[in-house]
């Protein structure tokens, strides 16, 4: 008599196993966690493998595995998440790594640098390898200086992010001795300054940002001072305030345009700069300066586009003045704008209060 033997008493093979295997992990990929315990106690120790806890620091990565690394940002269009729509910037913002920066006087600084970098994005691509940007200022920062690593940076990543468009900006605080009015004394300014350099097309403009804090007496407060004064006996004293303007300009092709000499120009058209090392001899010279002086923001506003339009190097540019009063608890401010590079319709809604300078 033969017996057949059934095919659940047969023992199943490796391959049988290992396809079963499978599809419980393809299932329990999919169904919560709690589910999966309930099938059976042992089931979560075979579909959830036990991973090292351990870090490997002997582990090398070789062609071959960085080969099978995943890399979501450069996948497909039809991985993109939201509307298939050009950005316009997309990038990194405040990496920051030392530049040297020349002087006027053939000096050269190393200064802390904060570095914007963008490019355009297609509508068709899901994204860039933002790495790419960081090492293009590594590859060109020791090599170069100011203007020529943001040259070189741009061309590198531009290529190598294959896009139309790229922008990058550094950013960094300009030491410069100034003396005092009177007494003889020295001491360092610092100047807020961005270098900026924009490809769009293939045409480049490069674009440099000054931020000059000086002080403002109002012209209104001194008269009606000196009216109290003259009519009354009385003693008064005009209000005036500690003021920041952001002065950015476009820089001609072929011209070169000092810090030094962007600082000079702001200072020669709106003479009372804050002051650095004061005696009191230096704080009557101030007193004087400013009642020589006394200024409306609107004033400030033309009397630095005058300078700049009388400068040929400089092509279109911006002036934006805020007078923190002393006087009134809001501030009084101005933007006066030369030429298609700075003009706006919309105004960035805390344009303002980034020009607010403690010191």
């Amino acid at each position: 008599m033969n017996i057949l033997t059934p095919v659940a008493d047969r023992l199943p093979s490796r391959e049988e196993a290992e396809e079963a295997l499978a599809v419980l992990r393809r299932w329990a990929k999919h169904t919560p966690v709690s589910d999966v315990a309930g099938l059976a106690p042992d089931v979560p120790a075979l579909v959830y493998p036990e991973f090292s806890r351990s870090y490997p620091r002997n582990f090398t990565v070789d062609e071959a595995y960085k080969a099978s690394l995943p890399d979501l940002q450069n996948g497909p269009a039809s991985l993109i998440v939201g509307a298939k729509a050009v950005i316009q910037h997309v990038g990194i913002s405040n990496f920051r790594l030392p530049i040297r920066y020349h002087t006027r006087d053939n000096g050269d600084l190393t200064l802390e640098t904060s570095v914007t970098g963008t490019v355009s994005l297609e509508a068709e691509k899901k994204g860039i390898n933002m790495s790419r940007i960081m090492r293009s200022f590594y590859a060109h920062a020791e090599q170069g200086f100011s203007f020529e690593v943001i040259e070189r940076a741009l061309e590198d990543y531009k290529r190598d992010l294959e896009s139309f468009d790229a922008r990058i900006q550094m950013r960094f605080s300009f030491p410069v001795k100034v003396p005092s009015l009177r007494s003889g004394l020295v001491g360092w300014q610092y100047y807020d300054i961005a270098l900026e350099l924009v490809d769009r097309g293939g045409v480049r403009k490069k674009i440099m940002h000054l931020d000059f804090v000086y002080s403002s007496t109002c012209p209104c407060s001194l008269e009606l001072s000196e009216h109290a004064r003259r009519e009354r006996g009385q003693l008064a004293t005009p209000h005036s305030q500690r003021s920041v303007a952001r002065i950015s300009v476009e820089v001609r092709p072929g011209k070169c345009l000092w810090f030094e000499d962007l600082i000079e120009l702001a200072r020669a058209a709106v003479p009372t700069e804050t002051q650095v090392m004061v005696k009191r001899e230096d704080e009557q010279a101030f007193a004087e300066l400013n009642a020589a002086n006394p200024i409306f923001v609107e004033d400030a506003a033309r009397s630095f586009c005058q300078a700049l339009q009388a400068d040929p190097r400089i092509g279109d540019f911006r002036v934006v003045a805020s007078h923190q009063e002393s006087l009134h608890s809001h501030d009084a401010v101005s933007v006066l704008t030369e030429g298609p590079t700075f003009a706006a319709e919309s105004l960035d809604p805390r344009l303002f209060a980034s020009l607010y300078h403690t010191g």
